[in-house]
């Protein structure tokens, strides 16, 4: 039984994308079993067991470098010497790194030139593409001509947010509107997926792929913090040889 998704998109040859899922791991209880946080309350220990798993079932090329994530828009370049930054997402021209980010509903991107020489992954929940995650780390990787791969995160049907949410991201763009539906008075209903694919589009991405997911429906395979509360966490990883 595989305990992950393939990222299903065109990526080069020496490109390798995956999600974990939440089976296959020792954590118990919420976090049973394949959580990779350590920020979750679940045993340290386990924690570290898990991360060893997904090294040793993916045959990585090292550890992944895992990310203090924090919704910010920071991006950073990863390096063989960089360890445990404070970002939300990182990216890297250089073989044998592993980009890494957790999630149970917020959206993880991957981003992949379309000749493998530069990757990137980034945690986006709604604060971070408000706050132009996608947008810095596409500046980051300068001009390439770029893909994009939408991870498991939680579905258009599930994600009610207030007008206030929904009022600052079409103050920001009238664009996003599309990706908001009326859910009662108060209410919308926000496709994350939607507004990740606007935003790409408007910056000259096209070739976007995935997003056919529901954390919060998908009991079986995914995390979901809206859906339990206390839960694990996803892993999403991309490297490259």
């Amino acid at each position: 039984m595989k305990h992950w998704i393939d990222a299903d998109w065109p990526a080069a040859q020496n490109v390798h994308a995956i999600t974990t899922l939440r089976s296959g791991g020792v954590s118990t209880n919420h976090f049973a079993s394949l959580n990779v946080a350590d920020h979750v309350h679940d045993e340290a220990e386990n924690v570290r067991d898990n991360r060893k798993v997904i090294t040793q079932m993916l045959n990585l090329p090292a550890e992944p470098v895992w990310l203090q994530q924090v919704h910010s828009n920071r991006v950073i370049q990863l390096t063989h010497n960089t360890a445990g930054p404070q970002a939300d997402a990182s990216f890297t021209h250089q073989p044998g790194i592993v980009c890494a980010i957790v999630t149970a509903d917020c959206l993880p991107i991957l981003l992949s030139s379309k000749d493998g020489g530069i990757i990137a992954a980034l945690h986006a929940g709604w604060r971070g593409l408000l706050n132009g995650i996608i947008s810095r780390t596409v500046k980051a990787l300068g001009k390439q001509h770029l893909i994009a791969w939408l991870g498991p995160a939680i579905g258009a049907n599930c994600f009610e947010v207030g007008t206030e949410v929904k009022d600052q991201f079409v103050s920001k763009s009238a664009m996003f509107n599309a990706a908001f539906t009326q859910n009662n008075q108060h209410h919308y209903l926000a496709d994350i997926y939607q507004i990740a694919r606007l935003e790409l589009e408007a910056l000259g991405i096209t070739g976007v792929y995935g997003g056919g997911f529901c954390t919060v429906t998908d009991h079986q395979r995914f995390y979901s913090y809206r859906r339990d509360g206390e839960t694990g966490r996803m892993a999403t990883l991309i490297w490259r040889d």
